[in-house]
Order: structure tokens, then sequence, then C-alpha cells
């Protein structure tokens, strides 16, 4: 859930974290920080949170028939 209030704190999405690189942020309050890291500032910014992909039905064995009344 994005607006979860028992968010996992991470850099990748804190107010104060800009991307640099993979997996490298630029935090405005402790520099340059891992994007696994956090730290007592931390902010939860839900814009820039990536939600969590579905997962499609893709090969499970679902047929026309399972579909149909």
């Amino acid at each position: 859930m994005l607006f979860n209030r028992k968010i996992e704190p991470s850099c990748s999405y804190c107010r104060y974290g800009s991307e640099l690189g993979e997996n490298e942020y630029a935090c405005l309050k402790k520099g340059i920080m891992s994007g696994f890291g956090s730290c007592s500032s931390f902010r939860y910014e839900p814009t820039k949170r990536q939600p969590e992909s579905r997962q499609s039905l893709g090969d499970s064995g679902l047929t026309e028939e399972d579909f149909s009344i």
C-alpha cells in the first residue's frame, strides 16, 4: 500500500533523497546514502514510491471454460 502508516524507511522514497545512480541517493541531511539505508531524518514521500507490480494470469493453467457459465 502506498499510503500505509507503518512503512519501512528507505532513502529511495524519502523527501530529502534524490537519486544519483543505481541504488545511490543524495540526501540533503546526511550526504550520499544507499537506497536500502535510512536515517532519523526520514520523511515519507508517497510520490517517490513505486507500487509493486501485479501478477499476471499468464501460464496459470486457466482455459476459456473456466470463464464461462
